[in-house]
């Protein structure tokens, strides 16, 4: 069942049919979206880009793959969309030049790795086999 918690874009992905229950949970990001300058459309486009990368990571997760496989498949879509402040849609600084952090932790063995003041865009993909 899918379920959206407010325009805080969170969405939750879950099911009880499978041998061990699975779960996957993602949100939208920082930053603060105005009720004013959220329209129908935008709304629909967040809601729909977020619906799908909650599946592709849920896909992963009930295909037998690994949590960080599954964060990576969630995450990849919101780093390629203009709609997120992740990757290709990141923000500003106050100074003109894009800064991210990533962090990425592995549940299982509690494996982490986390870069702070990324300058260029470098996709969680990539960066996981570098952060862990």
């Amino acid at each position: 069942m899918l379920k959206v918690v407010g325009l805080t874009l969170f969405l939750v992905w879950g099911s009880a049919v499978t041998a061990a229950p699975i779960a996957i949970v993602i949100h939208g990001g920082a930053g603060t979206i105005l009720k004013t300058s959220m329209t129908p459309e935008i709304e629909a486009a967040y809601r729909d880009a977020l619906k799908t990368s909650v599946e592709r990571g849920y896909a992963v997760l009930k295909a037998g793959g690994s949590s960080r496989e599954a964060v990576i498949a969630a995450i990849t879509l919101m780093e390629d969309s203009p709609l997120f402040n992740a990757g290709k849609g990141a923000v500003f600084t106050h100074e003109g030049r894009v800064e991210m952090d990533a962090s990425i932790m592995d549940g299982h063995d509690l494996n982490a790795g986390a870069e702070p003041v990324i300058r260029f865009y470098l996709p969680m993909r990539f960066l996981s086999t570098l952060l862990m």
